[in-house]
């Protein structure tokens, strides 16, 4: 390959005499010569084996880029192929160690997961757990409410919780107090006093079991409710307490009172008539998983077992006045100045004033040993009341029971009057122990003192 510019090639010179001869061709110093071509400003001829290929700049050099590509790719490729395995072996391991990050991210993700919906499902069985307590808790609560509404009041002790507006004077007007002396006792529970649990706690709706109740939301509603119930409980524990004292105390002033008078308590127990009852004896007894409600309502039955005991054992002892009304005494007890001699003389019981026709209730239960005429006391009754204890009632106008009757307290027996040795209406009332008169102020002291509470 040559450029060619006003250039000639040189041929071998022979001589016309030499046909003939054989032609010696000059050995070529180089397998392809350079032929000489016309002149050409900037081509490129290439001669190879007597061929010539002339090439213009731009193929030239589009040729020798070519070459060059060709060259840099086998480079490229030989270079790639030689580290093929090194890079391979680190995209893998790129590929892999993202693998891994995406697949540990998934796994913490899904434990993030689990972890929420495991503390949701124990927040939800503890919501459950809690609100099943409440519930058991609300419906102990409401069965106390109904053994404290179904509890006598005995002593009229127990407080009001929710007093409303016009039940005080109803109260008042359905079960008036006796008079300190009174007729009969007669022990009635108040209508209004079962204690009512929804009043006082608010209604408690459970929530359907699958929903799940935040946290604070939950938090806030058991304390409400919680707290509801300590007060709705404390309030019951109150009146039982008030209940219990109140029983203890009469309990004391019943057998202070028999202690007073000087009375056997055994024997009047013995000396109280029996009535139809009976059943199998089945001993009182607690269970091991009862609280302090149940053990004070248990140690307030027993108690007030006791005391409807002592209530008929005391129903024998006259205590109660014989007569209506305020009491107002025209003669006491004791030596007085006898009305008609004008002499000093023992006067066996008490004159009530009261006028011609009044009724004379028993005070005490017992049975008519006595009826009719009797001396100074005019028309007059005797009651045995059993145990040594008896009651008279003289001067009547007239007589309503006959002998071996059975009477109760505060039946009328007679009417008063001014038979027998009486300057006037009024009742003469005696109480006798063992057929020895004594004070009935001391048994009527005793009355005030037991309806005191």
């Amino acid at each position: 390959m040559s450029k060619s510019s006003a250039q000639y090639s040189q041929y071998t010179q022979h001589h016309p005499h030499d046909h003939g001869r054989s032609f010696n061709r000059r050995p070529a110093a180089t397998a392809a010569a350079a032929i000489p071509l016309p002149d050409t400003d900037d081509a490129y001829t290439i001669v190879h084996h007597g061929k010539q290929v002339r090439l213009g700049p731009v193929v030239f050099w589009i040729v020798v880029g070519t070459v060059v590509l060709l060259g840099l790719w086998s480079a490229a490729t030989a270079t790639y192929f030689a580290f093929r395995d090194d890079v391979l072996t680190r995209l893998i391991a790129r590929q892999a160690e993202m693998q891994y990050a995406y697949e540990d991210r998934i796994t913490e993700l899904r434990a993030k997961v689990d972890r929420t919906t495991s503390r949701q499902l124990l927040d939800q069985e503890q919501f459950d757990q809690k609100l099943d307590q409440i519930m058991k808790r609300q419906t102990a609560l409401e069965s106390r409410a109904t053994a404290l509404g179904a509890m006598p009041d005995v002593t009229g002790s127990i407080p009001r919780s929710t007093p409303q507006r016009g039940e005080a004077s109803q109260a008042t007007q359905a079960t008036p107090k006796p008079s300190p002396i009174s007729d009969t006792v007669i022990f009635v529970a108040p209508p209004d006093r079962e204690a009512r649990l929804e009043s006082r706690a608010p209604t408690l709706a459970a929530p359907p079991v699958n929903q799940f109740a935040k946290n604070q939301g939950f938090d806030n509603v058991v304390v409400r409710l919680t707290t509801s119930l300590d007060q709705v409980e404390r309030r019951q524990m109150a009146a039982l307490s008030a209940v219990e004292e109140g029983m203890d105390s009469r309990m004391r002033r019943m057998r202070g009172v028999v202690s007073d008078l000087g009375l056997n308590l055994a024997n009047l127990e013995a000396a109280v008539p029996r009535t139809a009852m009976g059943g199998p004896f089945v001993p009182v007894k607690l269970t091991a998983s009862s609280g302090p409600f149940e053990k004070q309502l248990s140690r307030i039955n027993i108690t007030r077992a006791e005391m409807d005991r002592l209530n008929r054992t005391l129903a024998l002892v006259p205590y109660r006045k014989p007569v209506i009304g305020e009491v107002e005494f025209t003669s006491g007890f004791g030596v007085r100045s006898d009305p008609f001699l004008g002499r000093p003389a023992m006067h066996t019981g008490l004159d009530f004033r009261a006028a011609t026709g009044d009724p004379v209730r028993v005070t005490a239960n017992g049975k008519v040993v006595s009826a009719g005429w009797s001396g100074g006391y005019g028309r007059m009754i005797e009651v045995d009341h059993g145990n040594g204890l008896a009651t008279r009632y003289g001067h009547l106008s007239e007589i309503n029971v006959r002998v071996g009757e059975i009477v109760k307290i505060g039946q009328v027996v007679g009417l008063v009057g001014s038979t027998g040795r009486s300057t006037g209406p009024h009742l003469h009332y005696e109480t006798r122990i063992d057929g020895e008169a004594v004070d009935p102020q001391k048994f009527l002291r005793a009355g005030v003192r037991l309806s005191a509470g």
